[in-house]
């Protein structure tokens, strides 16, 4: 099978969608697989769950409003499960346009979000852009460990004094930005826009609790930081010496 020029990726990527809408699933079905997505959707919550496990897709796409449970029970579920599920990238749509709603997205451990309606172009951009920084790390050498904080970037595994750390995408990829710049001070803005590049300026709070979230992960409190360290007025430094 000969790939269009078009095609981006080595192989075909693999994309769960789970919405009730099937007119919408069909739509996006049609349009992603001119990019060389395959592409499963899921009515149901219980039947995401299933395909999850029998497809595991490089992608979920997950609708906020759905039968059984909404969205954000799913992202919980997937991300307090990640020996099961690994580190599922994850794209939330909402028909909501209050920021609260996309910040608690962001807060579960969502990748992205997206309000409805949108274009299916940019959907498609937001996609590549979230299995682009998935892959990025591929060709990256082993980070120098920091205060017994060791990363092994070939196999995504982080390790704290021995001990293997299991982080979220985005708590694993705040760490990789601070540990390759340690001692160098991040405004929140620029800690978004690092990750997302997406409506920094919105979501000051989703960061404080990534931050939050990882330090917990790390040991590490704000009282007296091994790792993180709050400048207070300006935003967030990682301390300690690469050895």
């Amino acid at each position: 099978m000969t790939l269009p020029i078009t095609t981006v990726y080595l192989r075909m990527k693999q994309i769960l969608i789970i919405d009730d809408d099937e007119k919408l699933g069909q739509l996006l079905t049609q349009y992603l697989e001119r990019y060389d997505m395959k592409v499963h959707v899921a009515m149901t919550p219980t039947r995401g769950f299933e395909l999850i496990k029998k497809v595991k897709p490089d992608l979920l796409i997950l609708d906020v409003m759905l039968p059984e449970k909404d969205g954000f029970e799913i992202c919980r579920e997937i991300r307090a499960k990640s020996s099961i599920y690994g580190q599922l990238p994850i794209l939330m749509l909402t028909a909501h346009a209050e920021v609260t709603d996309r910040i608690v997205g962001l807060e579960l451990g969502a990748d992205d979000y997206l309000p409805k309606p949108f274009e299916a172009r940019e959907l498609v951009a937001r996609i590549r852009n979230i299995l682009r920084r998935s892959s990025d790390d591929h060709g990256m050498s082993d980070i120098k460990p920091i205060n017994g904080l060791e990363v092994e970037v070939s196999r995504r595994v982080v390790k704290l004094d021995g001990d293997i750390l299991d982080l979220t995408t985005m708590e694993y990829e705040l760490l990789i930005l601070f540990m390759q710049f340690p001692n160098k001070t991040f405004t929140r803005d620029e800690l978004m826009n690092r990750l997302r590049g997406i409506d920094a300026e919105l979501f000051s709070r989703a960061v404080d609790t990534l931050v939050s979230r990882l330090r917990h992960k790390l040991k590490d409190t704000s009282k007296t930081p091994r790792f993180i360290k709050t400048v207070w007025g300006r935003g967030y430094t990682f301390v300690g010496e690469q050895i």
